[in-house]
């Protein structure tokens, strides 16, 4: 049987939309969007959220030596549309031994980053991208900048703004933070046609299930 939708912002049960609400509820947080259960790594997940994703589903690529795409997630249903998108990479670090990268664009406001990162907020929050910033991607060949901030004490938390919605990217364990300014990461969005993106497919990534805070 298919696992339930859960709350982005606390991975929480919900109560389903009724004869009196077509929305998703949760009891800590309101009405939320649904946060399917996540799903192996394919090219017929791939289809199926790139289908109805209103935001981005970003990938490093090309992805780094000895990486794999190991799972996707998303938030939201048919009648909302895609939300928010989790892809999920694994690979080798440079000197700890296996990291795991959660990317995730989401719409302001849904919290499935922030909930990832182990955040209380359902965004970043005010000033969070003061100074400069500590880290530049490439996203969709332009610079993007990011900015690292504190949450989980195993993880590193880099968060911007990519084609007016958050980029989050989660880094297990939190040395492998590394990746982020080192790596010299370039992101493509799975939903453009334009490209013949031959992607390798990993084991099913853990890190898309709830995690600790």
């Amino acid at each position: 049987m298919k696992a339930a939708p859960t709350c982005p912002r606390c991975f929480g049960p919900l109560r389903p939309p009724s004869a009196w609400s077509s929305s998703w509820r949760c009891g800590p947080h309101g009405d939320v969007l649904p946060f399917q259960p996540p799903i192996p790594p394919s090219a017929a997940a791939v289809e199926a959220i790139t289908r109805i994703s209103r935001v981005p589903v970003w990938v490093p690529w090309p992805l780094p030596t000895g990486w794999l795409v190991t799972g996707f997630a998303h938030v939201g249903d048919e009648r909302s549309g895609v939300r928010a998108t989790v892809v999920a990479v694994s690979g080798p670090s440079l000197t700890y031994g296996p990291a795991d990268l959660l990317l995730i664009a989401e719409e302001p406001g849904v919290g499935l980053g922030a909930a990832f990162a182990g955040l209380e907020s359902t965004d970043p929050g005010t000033g969070f991208d003061q100074g400069p910033p500590h880290a530049k991607i490439e996203v969709k060949g332009h610079p993007a900048a990011l900015w690292c901030v504190t949450a989980a004490c195993d993880r590193a938390v880099y968060v911007g703004e990519a084609l007016g919605n958050w980029l989050w990217a989660v880094v297990w364990p939190a040395e492998a933070g590394y990746l982020m300014t080192l790596a010299e990461l370039s992101l493509r969005d799975l939903r453009d046609h334009d490209q013949a993106l031959d992607l390798p497919f990993g084991a099913f990534s853990p890190r898309l299930e709830a995690p600790a805070s």
